[in-house]
């Protein structure tokens, strides 16, 4: 084997030990794992390319920069490569405890500046109708209506992300390993929920919800098959994937005639913009979400404010900008 070849060996090894590391002692998800790995992935087809295909460790920031670069001209948008940046950052400052290196080669390098859209969310008014119109035509006492009834409405009831309402069991469960990670509590119409970074937070759930939650579950048993524990099934009676609901949402919307996109991250832009358009507590928004940091909250401000500007716009008789004036 060439000598190219035991340094593209090498590296290689030195990245699944990494990501071993990212999902046995950080404890990371598969697929945040998977993520990282389809970025150093890149690192890797890199470092390849290169004359004589150096040791990872050999890396320098001059070459990270022109991969950066590189990136960007192939159309691969900022975000991505500032979340390429990260990975690779702490990859080397992984690697720098076993191996010999001046700097990390990443330290420094930014990526493109972008610019940072405002959340999209419904009007109120259109809100409420995804979650609690039937489709024209349907069945709405079918289970399979019943549980995208339950399901919209609690998303949008407490701004669950997808991942988190597709995860709910019917209730707690701890059986051997296995512990339920979110459950929905009548007792005190609350919704308790892992999110990001495994942290536990408990929701409110309004009224409509729970009713629609107390329907579907009347008629929930007749789908349960192999697994007795998530909360929502699909017709298979298996537990519903983030995706399934995503498609249920997007199709729904379009049976109602709402001319917007609607996804799951919408009904939780939703429920952040117009719990903080009525109450002005960003706080309490913070946490209902489970933001980690108040900045991810603030965006809302922004939304908030851009309604007022365009009630301004349409009611003042002096909002009207002249042409060059």
């Amino acid at each position: 084997m060439t000598e190219s070849g035991v340094s593209a060996d090498a590296n290689r090894q030195l990245v699944h030990r990494y990501l071993d590391s990212l999902e046995t002692q950080r404890k990371l998800s598969p697929h945040t794992v998977n993520n990282y790995r389809r970025d150093l992935d890149a690192l890797l087809a890199f470092a390849d390319a290169l004359p004589g295909a150096p040791a990872l460790a050999a890396v320098t920031h001059y070459h990270i920069r022109k991969l950066a670069a590189q990136s960007h001209a192939q159309g691969l948008n900022p975000r991505s490569i500032a979340r390429r940046l990260s990975a690779w950052r702490g990859f080397f400052e992984w690697l720098a405890e076993s191996e010999a290196m001046p700097a990390n080669p990443v330290a420094g390098v930014k990526a493109p500046k972008r610019d940072k859209p405002l959340p999209k969310a419904l009007s109120a008014d259109d809100a409420v109708s995804v979650v609690s119109q039937a489709a024209p035509g349907r069945d709405t006492r079918s289970a399979t209506q019943l549980c995208n009834r339950a399901m919209f409405e609690l998303l949008y009831s407490s701004g669950l992300r997808v991942s988190e309402l597709a995860s709910l069991d019917a209730g707690y469960v701890k059986e051997g390993a296995y512990e339920s990670s979110g459950w929905v509590s009548f007792d005190d119409g609350e919704v308790e929920v892992t999110g990001k970074g495994s942290k536990r937070r408990r929701v409110p759930v309004g009224g409509p919800a729970m009713q629609a939650l107390a329907d579907w579950l009347a008629v929930r048993g007749t789908l349960v098959k192999l697994d007795p524990h998530p909360l929502f099934l699909t017709e298979r009676g298996t537990r519903m994937s983030p995706r399934v609901v995503q498609l249920r949402l997007k199709a729904h919307a379009q049976a109602l005639g709402i001319p917007a996109k609607v996804h799951p991250h919408v009904l939780r832009h939703s429920f952040a913009s117009h719990v903080l358009q009525s109450s002005g507590d960003l706080r309490a928004v913070q946490e209902m979400l489970g933001h980690a940091s108040i900045a991810a909250t603030q965006v809302y401000t922004s939304l908030d404010f851009q309604r007022l500007a365009q009630v301004y716009d349409a009611a003042h008789p002096r909002a009207k900008k002249t042409g060059g004036k």
